[in-house]
């Protein structure tokens, strides 16, 4: 009686786990495919988050290139001082610059992710298909 009880168990696991059928290799597989896949959207996020801080960048220059006056300048969200016009400029041009190798870096990464999580997923379809 307990043994049956055990084999239901055990065939219940194995309903829960359609890999568990599976070589270690290939559950190995699969474990990497899911950590790849939650690299690669963090790695997405980052990049939307860089992606919008490009933007943003971009409203401050051209806004700042209009500007005849004096321009202030929000510390911390809390205080605002003066600035020059050069002086933001600059600094906004340089945090563009730096936003755009950042966006690179990302762009290759993302590339090598796709082609990584790919080249696994068909590895792993043909082991389970057998």
């Amino acid at each position: 009686m307990v043994e049956d009880h055990n084999h239901d168990d055990h065939h219940h696991d194995h309903g829960q786990n359609p890999f568990a059928n599976l070589d270690e290799e290939t559950q190995g597989m699969i474990q990497e495919l899911q950590f790849l896949e939650q690299n690669f959207q963090q790695l997405l996020m980052q990049k939307n988050s860089f992606s919008l801080e490009t933007n943003e960048t971009d409203l401050i220059l051209k806004a700042v290139e209009k500007t005849t006056g004096e321009v202030m300048r929000i510390i911390g969200g809390q205080v605002a001082i003066k600035s020059t016009k050069e002086e933001i400029l600059e600094e906004m041009t340089k945090k563009k610059e730096l936003l755009k190798k950042r966006m690179e870096t990302i762009d290759a990464q993302e590339k090598e992710f796709s082609e990584r999580i790919e080249t696994i997923r068909e590895e792993v379809m043909k082991k389970i298909q057998g």
